[in-house]
Formats: structure tokens, sequence, C-alpha cells
């Protein structure tokens, strides 16, 4: 293990058009309607016994790497000589609609994917789910799952009980901002708005990734949000951009931004804060009084997958504390398996030990406290709240 994060590249892409609505539109422009899969229709064949392998869709730098080959992943490779079960791993998730609109043609007409395990983000994963073009993973052969997935995400308002996905890593919202160009404290998504903030605060552009945090700031339980909850944070977003209190809204450029100085506090993910801090330690994460968003990014079996059983070890294995601690050491977001702190603090390496005592990596009470899940955004409700929410970004 080393404690040395590789997550230099988005994890809660930026929407793009009308989020939800853009995609569906992408599938109709290829003469495609969005449509369920009923339950009986989802499992294929399984080819587990036979072929000893799976593929693997994952973002870019979000696995360990070897540090002399960076082809090599060391607790894939691991896996394949513990089972014997070969893993095709590829990086193609760049962005949560684009890869939608990569695999949902197939698994609306039915067809397999060729790809037996995904991740997405879990406002996508709720997406699959109604759609149903995801598998429910067998449970019984996934003990590790059942016994050390993080009690906090284990009840998804999209996903009761789990059913379909289990997290690969979890992170949280919140404010970063440079404490020394700043001079003071930030303890609340309010001081946002402060006088001396004018012009040097971004807030990111998709919806999905930004409006909880905002929603929090202003004392709504996120857990049951409303439309007017919604609208009123756009109202005074609105204000703001007219007053050009906000420079701009960002992806995960918001990393440039704040470490270059152009702008001194934003809505940030607290895997990217771990980074800025490794080269400049005034950079500070803040999970807000009002509260932070708590979100994961899952791993689903699509319909039709042809290595079912195969993808559900691999997900196992990966709740293996030993193994969830030498994949946190890597990527630095917030370890869906908190058995595996014991492991960092006990392998006798100071970083290692550190990194166990991080509340960005492995959140303390407190903080807990403070997290949230969001409730999805419904399908009824997408469109209207992200032609407005769009219309205020600029997308």
């Amino acid at each position: 293990m080393r404690a040395t994060a590789r997550n230099t590249t988005p994890r809660r892409s930026v929407l793009r058009g009308l989020g939800a609505a853009g995609a569906a539109g992408l599938l109709a422009a290829c003469g495609v309607k969005p449509a369920h899969v009923a339950e009986g229709e989802r499992a294929g064949r399984d080819l587990s016994g036979r072929e000893r392998s799976l593929t693997f869709a994952n973002w870019p730098l979000y696995i360990d790497t070897d540090d002399d080959d960076p082809q090599k992943r060391p607790t894939l490779d691991a896996f394949r000589e513990r089972t014997g079960i070969s893993v095709r791993y590829t990086e193609e998730i760049n962005d949560n609609d684009e890869f939608f609109g990569k695999v949902g043609p197939a698994l609306m007409n039915g067809q397999a994917s060729d790809r037996d395990l995904i991740v997405v983000s879990d406002w996508m994963a709720a997406r699959f789910v109604r759609l149903g073009w995801v598998q429910k993973m067998d449970r019984a052969a996934q003990p590790n799952v059942a016994g050390h997935l993080d009690p906090q995400l284990r009840r998804p308002a999209f996903d009761p009980g789990r059913l379909h996905s289990v997290p690969w890593q979890s992170g949280i919202t919140g404010i970063a901002y440079n404490r020394r160009a700043l001079g003071r404290e930030l303890r609340s998504t309010r001081q946002l708005w402060d006088a001396d903030l004018r012009g040097k605060v971004t807030l990111l552009s998709g919806l999905d990734e930004s409006i909880s945090l905002l929603m929090q700031g202003d004392g709504v339980d996120v857990t049951r949000w409303t439309a007017d909850d919604f609208h009123a944070v756009c109202d005074r977003i609105e204000k703001l951009v007219a007053q050009k209190h906000i420079r701009r809204f960002t992806g995960n450029d918001y990393i440039k931004d704040l470490s270059g100085g152009d702008v001194l506090a934003c809505q940030a993910y607290s895997g990217d804060v771990i980074q800025l801090q490794a080269d400049n330690p005034d950079i500070a994460f803040v999970v807000p009084e009002e509260g932070g968003e708590l979100w994961a990014e899952s791993l689903l079996v699509p319909n039709l997958a042809r290595h079912k059983a195969n993808a559900e070890k691999l997900v196992d294995y990966y709740y293996e504390p030993e193994v969830a601690a030498e994949l946190a050491a890597w990527v630095n977001y917030v370890c869906p398996v908190p058995a595996a702190q014991a492991v960092l603090a006990d392998s006798g390496d100071e970083e290692l030990a550190a990194l166990a005592e991080d509340p960005l990596v492995f959140p303390d009470r407190e903080m807990r406290g403070r997290l949230a899940i969001a409730r999805d955004i419904a399908a009824s409700e997408r469109r209207e709240m992200a032609k407005r929410w769009n219309g205020i970004v600029g997308l």
C-alpha cells in the first residue's frame, strides 16, 4: 500500500445539456425510446463457471497501480492469482451521461452491454435502477459486503437495501478554501456570500453535484427536499450571478482556480482537496455547519452480463478490509469499508497511519453527524429543474 492518490480527473461528472432529458434525447435521436426492462428479462446465461473472466468498466485513475508499471493494478492481479478469474479492466467512463448514451441503446433493447461490472455516480445509478437495466446481486455470495459496508451507505432512497448497487468509493461535497489568502476560517455555506468573497467564489455546474449543498445551507433536510426548496436556491444564485459574486461554475477544474489563487472558496469534493493539500497545506476543506452531502459511486451488474457470478466475487473481494485499505491508500476518497481504517492504522507505516486518521477518508462521528445522502431528483421533475439550473449556469 502507499498513500499516494491518483484521482486527478473528475469523478462526479458535470451534466451536459438537460441532464437526463439530454441523455434521453440522445437515444431518441438514434431512433430508440427509453424503456423499462421487467425483472424477469434481466438475467442472461451466466458463463462464470466456464469462463474465468469478467469485464469491468471504471473511471480513469480510480484504482491502485504499480509504481513501476502504471498498466499493472496490484489488487486486480492479486484477485486473479487467488481466484483464477482474469479481469479486463477498462477506463472508459469519463462522464455519466456520455456512458449512459453509450450503453443505453443495447440495454433498453434487451441486448448485452458487453460489460459485467460498471461504476457510475449514484444519481446515475438511480436512473439505471429505475429503468430496470441492472440486476440484483446475490448478497448470499457476498459476505464481505454484508459485513463491512458502511452503515451510512446501506439504504439509499434509489435502491432500498442496496440490492442492485454497492459503493465503489464514497465522498463528500463541501467547501474548499485558501485559509491563508482569505485570512479567516469558513464554517458555513452562507459565508460564501460574504462581501469579501465577491468574484472569488465558484460553484459546481452540475445540477446533481451542486444543488444539495446549497439547499443544506438554507437549512433544508436534503433527504426530503421539495421543488420550493430548489427554486428558493435558484432565486438566490441568480441574484448572486447578476451581482458578479460568483466567478463562474465549474467541473473539476475548480482545482486549478483554487490552487492558482483565482478563487478563495468553492464547492469541492473531499478527495480532490486531499490532493491539493499535499502541495498547498493552506487549502482547507470543511463540511459546513449546516451539513454536507455524502455521495457514492457505485458498482452495478448490467442486464444480461455474461459473468455475473465472477463480477459479484470481485465486488466482495474489494470489501475485504485489507483490500479496501489498499485501494483507499491510492484513491483517497471516503472508504466505504470502515474496517479498513484499522488496517491502515496498524500498518506500521507512518503515512498510512496518518491516512487512517484523516476524516476525509474515514469520517469521524462528529463529521458523520453533519452528512446526509440527498434524495434523488425524480424523473418527473428533472427536465424542469435541469432547464432552470442550466439556464443559470449557462449550459
